[in-house]
C-alpha cells in the first residue's frame, strides 16, 4: 500500500528543537552557553577581580603627533588606533587601578608597549611621554601622592618611518627542489632594502631563515647573532642575521610517556616517524594530528632531545594524556509535523590497547503524531573502528545498521552491513573503499518489494576549506562511485555522486563571502521500478533545495506514482556578510532537478527556492536561521519554509 501524501514534511510549519549532550565517565563541569550556565554546583561562585589597596581612578588624554608614511600621506589616525590598542592605560581607563603602586606599574609598562608598537611600524626615532598630574610617570616614587581622579596624558611623537638600508642573512639555507620543503624567502616578506623596516619583518626573517634549514633536516638551526643598527640621520636600518644550522639529523627512537591503557609501542608506530628517516618538522605536525584523530588522547606533544646523537639520530619523546574510556551521548528533536525523536549512543574508545573503538547507537522518531509504533522510525547499529591498519593513516571500519525508515513516499525496513577502509593521504585528500550491502523491504506505491544488494563503495574527498562549519576560502570536492548487484531482480547497477563547493571571501577579514555548491548524481542500470527507492535520487528541504518539502522533488510516473529518479542536479549560491563580530546575514538561491533518465536533461524545469537568513556566530560555529520561498510550489510544499541549524548551510 502506498504512502503518498500520508505524512508530508512541511518544513515551513515545523519548529525544530535540538538538544545534544556528550558526557564522559567523569564529573560534569559548569559551562555557559548563550548566557546560561549548565552543570553549575551551588558552591561554584563567579570569581570577582579584587582591587589591592585604595582604588585609583584616572582619566587619559591620548595625543599622537602628526606623522606621515613613506608615501607622504598622513598615518596619524592609523597610528593612534594602534597605540591606543597597545596601551594598558587606555584600554582600562574605565576601571580603577589597584592602588598607587598598581597604577604606576600599569603606566610604566605602557612605555614598552608603545615603544614596541612604534618599532612594529618601522619608527625608531619616536619619543614617548606619560605624565600623571603633570609629572613624568617614570620618575614618580611608589608612594607618590596623586589626585582623584589622576589626570594622565600620553604623548607620542612617532618620528619618521625607517626603511631597510642593508639586509643580509649569513649562512642562508640552500635552495631546495622539494616543494614540501620550500619556505618563503625573507626578501619576499619585506626583508629587502627600501622596504619599511618593521621590527616584525626582522623577527619573521629570523624565523624563516631557521625554518628553511629545519625543513631540510636541521632541527637545531638557530639564529647565532642578530645585528640591527638604526641610522637616525638617514632614517635607515641595517639588519644582519647569522644562522647556525647545526648538524643534519634523522629520526631516532620515539619514547612514549604517559600511556595508561594504550600500547606504547603502537602509539610510537602511529606517530609515523620511521627510525633513520630524515627529520622534517612537517612530519611532526602530521603525527600530532594523526594521534589526536585517534580520539583517545586529551593531549599529545613531541619533545626533541637536546642534542643530536653522534650517529646523526635525534631521539624523540612523545608525551600523551589519555581520555576516559567511555563516552555517552543523547539527543532529542521535535517538529509539529514529524513529531518527536530521540537518539543515543555509547562509545568505547580503546578496546584492546590500539585505540579500537566500538560505537553503539539507537534512534526512535515520529512519536507524537501517532501512537502506533508501526509508524515510528527506528535505527539501531554498531560500528567498530581499528586505526593504524597497514599504515598509520589507514583505518579499518565495520558496521551493521538496522533501519525502519518511514518517509512520505515509502517505508523502508533494512539491514545494512559495511566493511572496509578509510585512508588519509594528505591534509587535504582522503579516500574510502568499502564492501557494503544487505536486504531491504519497501512499502510504497509499487507495493511491497524486497531487494538484496551487495556492492563496493569507493570515494575521494579533497578539502582545502579554512573551516568546516564557517568557511571563508577554499574548495571542497567529493566523489563516490558505488557499483552493486541486486539479486532479487538480477540487475547490476552503478550509482555515482559528485559534489563541489567553492568559497571566496573578500573585504576586511573576509567579512563578505561568496559561496557556491553543485551536486550531480546518476544511476546506471535497472529501470526505476526495479531499483531500491533509497538508491534513487530525491531533492528538497534543508541541505538541498530550500523552500520545498523534505525530499518532495522527484518524478511522477504514469498513474500518479511519485518516486525518486535516476539523475540529480542541485546547485546553490549564497552571499554571506558579517555585520558585527557576532551577527551575520545571508541571501541565497537554490535550484534542483530530478530526472527519470541516467543522464540529466537540462531542458527540464528546475525547482527554484530563494530566501535569506541570519547567523549568530559562536565558538562552535554559526547558529543558522533561514527562511525560504518555493518559486514553483506544488501540493505538499510549504508556502514558506524555516530552517534552524548549527554551521553554514554548506
Amino acid at each position: 500500500m502506498g504512502r503518498t501524501g500520508s505524512k508530508r514534511r512541511h518544513s515551513g510549519q515545523a519548529l525544530l528543537l535540538a538538544l545534544a549532550l556528550a558526557a564522559a565517565w567523569t564529573p560534569a563541569h559548569a559551562f555557559k552557553l548563550f548566557g546560561m550556565k549548565f552543570f553549575e554546583r551551588p558552591n561554584q561562585e563567579p570569581k570577582n577581580e579584587e582591587t589591592v589597596g585604595e582604588p585609583v581612578n584616572y582619566s587619559v588624554d591620548f595625543n599622537v603627533s602628526e606623522a606621515t608614511g613613506l608615501d607622504g600621506k598622513s598615518d596619524t589616525r592609523d597610528l593612534t588606533k594602534l597605540l591606543e590598542a597597545a596601551s594598558g592605560l587606555w584600554k582600562d581607563r574605565k576601571k580603577p587601578a589597584s592602588g598607587v603602586s598598581g597604577f604606576l606599574a600599569k603606566a610604566r609598562s605602557d612605555y614598552k608597549r608603545l615603544l614596541d608598537t612604534l618599532y612594529g611600524e618601522g619608527r625608531y626615532g619616536g619619543s614617548i611621554s606619560i605624565t600623571a598630574d603633570g609629572r613624568e610617570v617614570a620618575g614618580l616614587p611608589p608612594d607618590a601622592e596623586l589626585s582623584q581622579p589622576v589626570k594622565v596624558r600620553v604623548s607620542v611623537d612617532p618620528g619618521p618611518p625607517f626603511v631597510f638600508g642593508r639586509t643580509e642573512i649569513v649562512n642562508e639555507a640552500p635552495p631546495t627542489a622539494d616543494r614540501r620543503d620550500k619556505v618563503p624567502l625573507p626578501e619576499k616578506e619585506g626583508f629587502v632594502p627600501g622596504q619599511l623596516a618593521r621590527s616584525g619583518t626582522i623577527l619573521k626573517a629570523d624565523r624563516l631563515a631557521t625554518e628553511a634549514w629545519r625543513q631540510q633536516g636541521y632541527p637545531k638551526a638557530e639564529v647565532a647573532t642578530q645585528r640591527v643598527v638604526a641610522a637616525h640621520r638617514t632614517s635607515t636600518v641595517d639588519a644582519t642575521i647569522e644562522v647556525e644550522p647545526g648538524r643534519k639529523a634523522y629520526y631516532g627512537p620515539v619514547t612514549v610517556k604517559g600511556t595508561d591503557r594504550m600500547n606504547p609501542a603502537f602509539v610510537a608506530w602511529m606517530a609515523g616517524l620511521p627510525l633513520g628517516q630524515e627529520y622534517d618538522p612537517d612530519d611532526i605536525d602530521r603525527a600530532n594530528k594523526r594521534l589526536m584523530r585517534l580520539g583517545v588522547f586529551r593531549s599529545a606533544r613531541f619533545e626533541e632531545a637536546n642534542a643530536i646523537e653522534p650517529d646523526g639520530t635525534l631521539p624523540m619523546s612523545l608525551i600523551v594524556q589519555e581520555q576516559p574510556l567511555h563516552r555517552f551521548g543523547i539527543g532529542a528533536d521535535y517538529s509539529t509535523v514529524d513529531g518527536g525523536g530521540f537518539q543515543t549512543y555509547w562509545l568505547h574508545r580503546n578496546l584492546f590497547g590500539h585505540a579500537e573503538s566500538l560505537k553503539l547507537e539507537a534512534k526512535v522518531a515520529g512519536f507524537g503524531n501517532t501512537a502506533d509504533p508501526a509508524d515510528f522510525t527506528y535505527r539501531v547499529g554498531a560500528t567498530f573502528t581499528r586505526p593504524g591498519v597497514f599504515t598509520p593513516d589507514t583505518d579499518f571500519v565495520a558496521s551493521v545498521i538496522g533501519d525502519r525508515e518511514v518517509l512520505d513516499i515509502y517505508t523502508r525496513t533494512s539491514i545494512t552491513g559495511l566493511v572496509g577502509f578509510n585512508r588519509i593521504f594528505t591534509d587535504e585528500l582522503s579516500g574510502k573503499l568499502f564492501l557494503t550491502g544487505g536486504p531491504s523491504r519497501f512499502d510504497d506505491d509499487f507495493g511491497k518489494r524486497d531487494f538484496l544488494d551487495v556492492g563496493v563503495l569507493g570515494g575521494l574527498t579533497y578539502d582545502t576549506r579554512d573551516s568546516k562549519v564557517d568557511p571563508t576560502t577554499g574548495y571542497y570536492l567529493d566523489g563516490t562511485v558505488q557499483p552493486f548487484y541486486e539479486f532479487n531482480y538480477g540487475n547490476p547497477a552503478v550509482r555515482m555522486v559528485a559534489e563541489g563547493r567553492a568559497y571566496y571571501g573578500f573585504g576586511e577579514d573576509r567579512r563578505i563571502v561568496l559561496a557556491g555548491r553543485l551536486k550531480v548524481g546518476s544511476i546506471v542500470g535497472p529501470p526505476i521500478a526495479e531499483t531500491a527507492p533509497d538508491k534513487l535520487f530525491l531533492a528538497g528541504g534543508g541541505g538541498s533545495v530550500r523552500g520545498y518539502a523534505y525530499r518532495n522533488i522527484g518524478i511522477t510516473l504514469p498513474g500518479g506514482i511519485v518516486t525518486g529518479g535516476r539523475s540529480l542536479v542541485e546547485t546553490s549560491a549564497e552571499l554571506r556578510a558579517r555585520i558585527t563580530d557576532t551577527i551575520g546575514v545571508v541571501g541565497f538561491i537554490d535550484a534542483g532537478y530530478v530526472g527519470a533518465n541516467s543522464l540529466p536533461d537540462f531542458s527540464e524545469k528546475f525547482r527554484i527556492g530563494v530566501g535569506g537568513g541570519v547567523r549568530y556566530f559562536t565558538g562552535l560555529g554559526p547558529l543558522r536561521a533561514d527562511v525560504a520561498f518555493p518559486l514553483d510550489r506544488r501540493p505538499g510544499d510549504p508556502t514558506v519554509a524555516f530552517y534552524i541549524g548549527l554551521g553554514q548551510a554548506f
